[in-house]
């Protein structure tokens, strides 16, 4: 997979890329991230890619003439399966969106700034428009890396157990259980039993159970929109 991303700010995305999960991913070669700064497409010497927003009002619009000639110079060698706008207005970011996407070979993101883009780059060349949740960070930047995240660890080969990922919370709209881990009793807190009892068909239907449990405490709208 390729995920190409248009951005005002490249340096935000340095970090998350070069970590963890997405830098194995990287280095196994299946995944590649290429971070373009829009600058490049700027309309004048001064590296302007935004503007006055056309009615009035406070804030500035990044302008169609940049966000164009990128799209169609970075089109030019290769077809995008989406063109995402990360945005607050898109759908919400879920796990079956993550899946989907995961399956895609190519995708340009593009990060808003400012008071967003141009509507009209919307209209003609936006695919997808998707939103991490219900409130407004300063950029598409963040958003994006939360998206590649998401993503890139679900790529075969990336985790080192690939069924790590089918348990995931939200896979089949419930969270994940409680997990332990060593050593039994601590403080006198105990691992429940049923873990340490082997019967791995009793363990799975005690995790499920607890799934369930957990989610119609916490997210019984998921459990509604099934």
């Amino acid at each position: 997979m390729h995920i190409h991303i248009l951005t005002v700010l490249p340096e935000l995305l340095e970090s998350p890329f070069n970590h963890s999960i997405l830098k194995r991913a990287k280095d196994k070669g299946l995944l590649e991230i290429s971070v373009h700064h829009l600058r490049r497409w700027a309309v004048n010497e001064y590296g302007q890619v935004d503007d006055y927003q056309f009615g009035g009002g406070a804030g500035m619009v990044i302008m169609c003439e940049p966000l164009v000639k990128a799209i169609e110079e970075l089109s030019a060698d290769k077809i995008f399966d989406e063109i995402i706008f990360l945005t607050p207005d898109g759908e919400r970011l879920s796990q079956p969106i993550a899946n989907q996407l995961s399956l895609r070979e190519n995708i340009l993101m593009i990060c808003g700034h400012y008071k967003g883009i141009d509507q009209r780059v919307r209209d003609h060349f936006v695919t997808r428009e998707i939103s991490i949740g219900d409130y407004v960070l300063s950029g598409g930047e963040l958003a994006a890396a939360v998206l590649v995240d998401a993503i890139g660890r679900l790529l075969p080969g990336v985790l080192n157990d690939e069924t790590s990922a089918l348990f995931d919370s939200f896979q089949d709209n419930l969270l994940a259980p409680p997990v332990y881990t060593r050593p039994e009793v601590y403080r006198d807190w105990k691992v429940p039993e049923i873990l340490l009892s082997g019967d791995h068909k009793k363990i799975n239907e005690w995790r499920y159970e607890e799934a369930v449990k957990r989610t119609q405490e916490r997210r019984p709208d998921i459990i509604k929109d099934e």
